[in-house]
């Protein structure tokens, strides 16, 4: 299961609407950085056969089957420090994560 904040939800909505298109976003795992892994998002037109969906209001998460393991449990929020802002991601699986908070390792 992956849950949002309702931060992260309206910006979802925010940049899907700015963008003019879109079902959602697509999340995944990618292999890089000092730990290891590191998610990614990127947008969704078209929804893939091995999908794993979750709907929300308004748009779809879609996920990786092969990062779900990875993934399961999962909340993102979306969040404002200072002059940074961006998605923040607290995953249950994690064991570790680099000092930068670029990578984590499960």
């Amino acid at each position: 299961m992956i849950h949002l904040t309702i931060k992260a939800e309206q910006q979802i909505k925010t940049l899907l609407s700015k963008r003019q298109k879109g079902i959602g976003i697509r999340l995944s795992v990618k292999t890089t950085g000092c730990s290891g892994l590191a998610y990614t998002l990127e947008y969704v037109d078209q929804i893939q056969q091995d999908d794993i969906e979750y709907a929300f209001f308004g748009f779809m998460v879609l996920v990786d089957p092969k990062a779900i393991n990875y993934l399961n449990g999962l909340t993102i929020d979306y969040t404002k420090k200072g002059l940074n802002e961006g998605f923040e991601f607290i995953n249950p699986n994690e064991r570790a994560q680099c000092g930068c908070g670029k990578s984590f390792t499960v």
